[in-house]
């Protein structure tokens, strides 16, 4: 597992990754700005701050063990000099994706910039997610798209392999979870996409150079072909059933107090007269 996590590392050092992390960098920054709390948790993936734009006062970033290994701090080191976001914060503690060390409902956000893709078992990490996040609490996901040029050439790349040549353009970390799947993943789990969006739509190719002659696909893979973005992100938020939400209390004395009160009319309801009253009354 170590040789993957260094691997995706190295590549985000590469023109296509730092093209990527560009991309992810700008989606947390704006995804997270207005999400509202007191804890927040980032899991793996230093080289990208996914709470920098976030304002609870409780942050922490946490790694696995793999992600300390000497491969990983080391080329963190050698990639200060690179045009990366390198991470703003030191890393609070080691945490494995499928036991977190928090109790249950006690996150308000957890940042999942393509952790599930590097966790031995992704369907515990979110079971994970889901269990220490609050009601109404949020995960946000990024994640490469198995669906798009890039997953073609990855396939295509894997099959030269098989025959003796070629190498992959992308990190050899498993299998790519892609946006469907992992959206079934959430349903069953009891969770809520809120929003989704694809980015990334220029060819797969390694130089920085052709990478900026492809730019004109940006915004055309936008508009007409958006879910095949060479990387996904989704903000998922988790509903509680059978939750009711208490309503503030001037609301609920304002609704008493503009509630009308029935008043008996006397023209139509008159007291009843006594059988003595009716026999001397007269004809």
């Amino acid at each position: 597992m170590s040789d993957q996590i260094i691997g995706l590392h190295h590549w985000f050092d590469s023109p296509p990754g730092q093209y990527l992390l560009a991309w992810e960098q700008a989606r947390f920054d704006e995804a997270v700005a207005d999400i509202f709390g007191y804890h927040s948790l980032q899991l793996g993936m230093p080289l990208l701050d996914g709470l920098r734009a976030n304002r609870m006062p409780h942050q922490w970033l946490a790694l696995g063990q793999e992600g300390m290994n000497k491969g990983t701090l080391g080329f963190m080191e050698a990639a200060s000099g690179a045009d990366v976001p390198l991470q703003r914060r030191t890393v609070d503690l080691l945490a494995e994706p499928v036991s977190l060390p928090f109790a249950e409902a006690s996150l308000d956000l957890l940042v999942l910039p393509h952790t599930l893709e590097l966790s031995v078992d992704p369907h515990a990490a979110l079971r994970e997610v889901e269990r220490v996040l609050v009601p109404e609490g949020r995960v946000v996901i990024s994640g490469l798209n198995p669906a798009s040029l890039w997953g073609l050439r990855q396939r295509r790349a894997r099959l030269y392999q098989r025959m003796g040549r070629g190498t992959l353009y992308l990190p050899d970390v498993g299998e790519f979870i892609g946006y469907r799947r992992l959206r079934d993943w959430l349903r069953l789990l009891s969770f809520e996409v809120e929003s989704a969006r694809f980015g990334c739509y220029r060819p797969a190719v390694r130089s920085a150079q052709w990478l900026e002659r492809f730019g004109w696909m940006d915004p055309l893979g936008e508009k007409w072909w958006p879910i095949l973005g060479a990387a996904y992100f989704l903000v998922a938020v988790k509903r509680v059933h059978g939750m009711r939400l208490l309503e503030p209390a001037w609301r609920t004395n304002r609704q008493r107090s503009a509630a009308t009160v029935p008043i008996a009319n006397r023209a139509t309801h008159r007291a009843p007269t006594s059988p003595a009253a009716k026999a001397g009354r007269k004809p």
